[in-house]
């Protein structure tokens, strides 16, 4: 299985909480990869510490990075508006990981899945940790 890590999952990584790393050490183990979006790599760089560069570095170099395509945009736009439409209001940052996530087919590893709301998009049920 192929993994698109979002923001909230990135920063729980990296500041060592919730057992999200040895979580992902053992999927690792178990085969399966991990990617983020260059989107959630700007929202981990916006809310960084000084003291994180290099630790952040080093764990975004492990990563696939899926760039933001023409057809997810439309996708990510097209989800915007339907949920919109039904009185939901989502971001389009997420829209925008949704979108990548589904055309890449990946599975979604957040913590904010109420952010998620999509029924095409297959998320993976994080423990509590």
């Amino acid at each position: 299985m192929h993994f698109l890590l979002d923001t909230s999952v990135l920063i729980d990584v990296l500041r060592l909480r919730r057992g999200r790393r040895e979580l992902l050490a053992e999927l690792a183990r178990r085969g399966h990869s991990f990617a983020t979006t260059a989107l959630n790599i700007a929202e981990l760089y916006a809310g960084m510490r000084p003291d994180e560069e290099a630790r952040t570095e080093e764990f975004l170099g492990l990563l696939d990075c899926h760039a933001l395509t023409a057809s997810a945009g439309r996708l990510a736009g097209g989800l915007k508006y339907k949920y919109a439409r039904k009185g939901r209001t989502l971001t389009l940052a997420d829209t925008i990981v949704a979108a990548i996530a589904m055309e890449q087919r990946c599975t979604l590893m957040t913590d904010n899945r109420k952010d998620f709301p999509m029924p095409e998009l297959d998320c993976y049920d994080l423990p509590d940790g």
